[in-house]
């Protein structure tokens, strides 16, 4: 059984990047991406532990612009300050929000499948 996961940079608002590896319902982080890959693999069970390892660069490509990228970048950073303060975005900025996470979720399934094309080759 072959187990898929992928490892995204994510930035904590304070200036520093962390890495959340992901496969299925399990999450696991880490400092670096090898350090969350190994935080993967102590959940992994021995007969998942073949694994495709995608790494998110977070580069515009074609199924995810750098225009949505930098959007989403203001959203989710107005977001954050809102929560911190107690406070919602308002309903539109909310609801772009929402489109964009669900674009860029789009554009990671696609990127996958194009990968797996490109490995079943």
């Amino acid at each position: 059984m072959m187990t898929k996961v992928a490892i995204m940079p994510v930035p904590d608002g304070h200036g520093h990047v962390y890495f959340d590896a992901v496969a299925g319902e399990r999450r696991a982080r880490g400092m670096t991406a090898g350090a969350a890959l190994d935080a993967m693999n102590e959940q992994l069970k021995s007969d998942e532990s073949a694994a495709i390892i995608v790494l998110q660069n977070f580069r515009p490509d074609t199924f995810f612009s750098a225009a949505q990228q930098q959007r989403l970048e203001a959203l989710m950073q107005r977001w954050r300050t809102a929560r911190e303060t107690g406070k919602a975005l308002p309903q539109q900025e909310q609801d772009e929000l929402e489109q964009l996470v669900e674009q860029e979720l789009v554009a990671s399934a696609s990127r996958a499948n194009r990968l797996s094309g490109e490995l079943n080759k």
